[in-house]
């Protein structure tokens, strides 16, 4: 008998007017200087998102891209709004699935808000595409992500993705 990882459910993706968007809140006992680090500098990312980082140079109208660790590119776009340590907008397109690529430009808004001795940490991922499968794609993901990203700030250890457990004796 062996016990598998289960799928992470999608969380909820709201309709918008012209499309959809996904928004998920976390909060993270850190400072916003510290938070903001960890989401744009590689030796932060890599910790937490399973070896992937950033390609930018952060300035505004700039590329940037997803580099997977064997160095293709994931997602690209360019910086939209870089504005440390408030707030981070991207424009994204996935290129690895040819249908999600169809779909075409989204907008990843990220918010850090003080929060007492923490920071409200917000994500705002939106396209303007109804029923979009490259949503569906990162409302499981930035879950996953965002809760890497706080174990590692909180505890020094990033939590893994789900794996496959060894078969039972």
């Amino acid at each position: 008998m062996t016990t598998e990882a289960k799928a992470v459910p999608a969380a909820p993706i709201a309709t918008t007017p012209t499309g959809e968007q996904f928004v998920y809140t976390i909060y993270i006992r850190t400072t916003p200087e510290k938070l903001f680090e960890a989401l744009t500098q590689p030796e932060f990312t890599a910790a937490y998102w399973g070896g992937i980082t950033h390609d930018t140079t952060w300035q505004p109208g700039s590329p940037w891209s997803l580099k997977l660790p064997d160095g293709r590119i994931a997602d690209s776009g360019e910086i939209v709004e870089y504005d440390p340590p408030r707030r981070l907008v991207l424009a994204w397109r996935h290129q690895l699935s040819p249908d999600l690529n169809a779909e075409g430009v989204s907008r990843c808004a990220i918010d850090l808000e003080p929060f007492g001795d923490s920071v409200k940490l917000t994500v705002v991922h939106s396209i303007d595409k109804r029923e979009s499968r490259f949503l569906q794609a990162v409302s499981t993901g930035w879950p996953a992500i965002l809760s890497g990203l706080k174990s590692l700030l909180e505890t020094g250890e990033p939590i893994g993705f789900p794996k496959s457990q060894p078969k039972a004796k």
